[in-house]
């Protein structure tokens, strides 16, 4: 074969990659980030972090705290750079280093476009059992988050309903919200019963809780002691400000990545004050407000797409994991502005190398849900994966000798090579539809979105998440039973 000797000296691409900052830019940023926490500092409303921040050195002036840049500096030390997250059977799945690139749905949606009727209606406990069960079945959807936020439940129970849903109906990795620390405690004590014990899920975590400070510069009791938690715990923790220029940021995108870091690294100072090497995701949703709308922009603006990837190009810099967003739309429907936006965010958040990816399925700026959505997401990613993986360049892939056998004129369809590597080395879609019109037409003219909830439909139909044992069942219930009855006190 032509060619067979390995080439050494040379360097493959073994993938497509772009940065938006370069080295310098980052460095500048770090620096900016470290003035602002030395300088300004930031509000924290809860008296255990506040406390530890006074013994480690900070400046304390009522709730504003200035931090030192040795503290951060030490706190990126410390923290983990790498997390791996496994599924529901302590099977390690995702390898949040590097540039690996993991996607998964969104939170919090208060609406839901149901799949039979096409009505947008509130979301119920049922709709994130479906999210959950197509997320099992959707081979790009890495892990799993609700798409939702419950309205037939308890109000202040929704997270713990959520989790309770998803745990019952995917072995995927779960990442999720809590309103308040007393709740977080009763998702890690459901998600440690199907470990089997605390000690097992902190060895092999399937969920990650995320929390929020109050951009700009501001970090609530709750979110502080969710934070605080997760840390004692031992488990892995996102805390991810929403950070919009115009309104909560300046109307500079280097000024909004400054608050976005700020706030992240604010938290990672209280996470590891409180235990050290406690695992650590950063980032954020960094957008921009629309000042005709004063609606924050999600996959319409290109600025939302630029900034989530510089906000990965910094956390790259420091070195810790990475938690992004994508495959979310401006559009109150799915239609031809949403296929868009979720083209060029999902693109640009996989070029990025960000690790965890999540909002796919969103509409309507993060209002409404949609599994057809999910499932046009699942195709994106799929295709957008195809391209950074980029061109393998080896003598098998060169193909000389088989050029040279069919030679000028001829024609590669029947050789063995051609059945070998064509699924291999070209993609082939699943919902896009490259049939010519008249087989097009004789199929019924279907538009891609009546393909996408066919499929969504079938999907549903044909998964069979593997159950969880009836002692488990039992307990879970049990424990959301517990959190009722302590809310109805």
């Amino acid at each position: 074969m032509w060619n067979k000797c390995s080439t050494s000296n040379e360097t493959d691409h073994v993938s497509v990659q772009c940065r938006v900052l370069s080295e310098s830019q980052c460095k500048r940023l770090y620096n900016a980030v470290l003035e602002v926490l030395e300088r300004t500092g930031a509000e924290i409303y809860c008296e255990e972090a506040v406390e530890l921040l006074k013994k480690a050195g900070c400046w304390i002036d009522g709730r504003r705290v200035r931090i030192p840049s040795h503290l951060v500096e030490r706190a990126i030390s410390t923290a983990p750079s790498r997390v791996v997250l496994s599924d529901r059977n302590g099977k390690r799945r995702l390898f949040l280093e590097g540039n690996n690139t993991y996607f998964g749905p969104g939170p919090t949606n208060p609406y839901f476009y149901d799949l039979e009727t096409g009505e947008r209606r509130k979301v119920l406990k049922s709709d994130v059992c479906d999210v959950a069960r197509l997320v099992e079945v959707l081979p790009n959807m890495d892990f799993v988050m609700s798409l939702a936020c419950i309205s037939d439940c308890t109000p202040g129970l929704a997270d713990v309903h959520e989790v309770h849903a998803m745990l019952q109906n995917t072995t995927k990795p779960i990442v999720t919200w809590g309103y308040d620390v007393e709740n977080v405690a009763t998702i890690i004590s459901m998600c440690e019963v199907v470990a089997g014990s605390p000690e097992a899920l902190q060895k092999n975590p399937f969920v990650v809780i995320y929390s929020e400070p109050t951009t700009p510069l501001r970090h609530s009791k709750d979110a502080v002691n969710k934070l605080l938690y997760m840390s004692e715990k031992g488990l892995p923790q996102l805390y991810t400000p929403g950070v919009q220029g115009c309104a909560t940021a300046p109307a500079s995108m280097a000024g909004v990545l400054v608050l976005a870091a700020a706030d992240n690294l604010t938290g990672l100072v209280i996470n590891q004050l409180k235990r050290e090497g406690a695992p650590f995701i950063a980032g954020g949703v960094t957008t921009n407000m629309d000042m005709k709308t004063m609606i924050h922009c999600y996959g319409s603006s290109p600025e939302f797409s630029l900034m989530h990837a510089a906000l990965t190009d910094f956390i790259h810099y420091i070195k810790l994991p990475t938690w992004s967003t994508a495959g979310c739309a401006d559009s109150k429907v799915l239609d031809e502005q949403a296929a868009i936006e979720y083209s060029l965010s999902i693109y640009s958040a996989a070029l990025s190398g960000a690790n965890l990816v999540h909002d796919c399925g969103f509409l309507e700026t993060g209002m409404s849900g949609s599994l057809e959505a999910l499932v046009m997401a699942d195709e994106i990613i799929d295709m957008v994966r195809n391209i950074v993986k980029g061109v393998k360049v080896d003598g098998e892939s060169l193909a000389v000798d088989i050029i040279d056998k069919v030679g000028p004129g001829g024609n590669f369809l029947t050789e063995e090579h051609t059945f070998k590597n064509f699924k291999k080395e070209f993609w082939i879609p699943r919902d896009i539809n490259r049939d010519n019109y008249r087989q097009w037409s004789s199929k019924g003219k279907t538009t891609y979105k009546e393909r996408l909830r066919n499929r969504a439909k079938k999907l549903l139909q044909e998964s069979q998440p593997e159950k969880l044992p009836d002692d488990i069942l039992q307990k879970l219930q049990e424990l959301v039973d517990e959190a009722e009855a302590r809310k109805a006190q």
